[in-house]
């Protein structure tokens, strides 16, 4: 099975990422989801396929707003409980 996941956009309220953190911030992103997607596959209600518009990922604690590589991994454990998995 192929699983493909676009991300338009991911919003942080209250959490400043410098440039030139993002792209460690979305690489550790996509990793991580990808290896929970992998390893725990998809909720029923998406094997199917289709869009899904938005995914609440809810609140989460910070620990630490230096390292952008952990913070990635939070988020998409966060996306991941989201989408319902």
């Amino acid at each position: 099975m192929n699983i493909n996941v676009n991300i338009e956009r991911l919003i942080l309220d209250g959490v400043a990422v410098p440039h030139a953190e993002r792209p460690f911030l979305q690489a550790a992103v996509e990793a991580e989801l990808g290896r929970l997607l992998a390893d725990g596959g998809l909720a029923p209600s998406l094997v199917a396929g289709g869009a899904v518009p938005r995914v609440d990922g809810g609140s989460m604690a910070i620990e630490n707003s230096s390292n952008y590589t952990q913070m990635g991994r939070d988020i998409a454990h966060a996306v991941y409980r989201g989408m319902g998995s």
